[in-house]
């Protein structure tokens, strides 16, 4: 569900394709994503944190940056 703080058991296991809490701790550490360990042992990964590490907008839409080059590196 979208509206949730936290992602729910079935999103964790389909953003790091892993099963088992450790091995989905060792794939959100890699991927550089925040997240605590409860004391159920189940992990707690702030929708908010994904979202912005995944350059995702407030309306959901990941957000596309503008390439602009850098011409004032062609006179160095």
């Amino acid at each position: 569900m979208m509206d949730q703080m936290f992602l729910d058991d079935d999103e964790l296991k389909s953003m790091t394709k892993r099963v088992q809490r450790a091995a989905q701790a060792k794939m959100l550490r890699s991927m550089g994503i925040a997240f605590k360990h409860r004391a159920d042992g189940t992990l707690a990964v702030l929708r908010a944190h994904v979202e912005k590490e995944f350059g995702a907008g407030k309306d959901g839409q990941a957000k596309v940056k503008e390439f602009v080059p850098n011409w004032g590196g062609l006179n160095a």
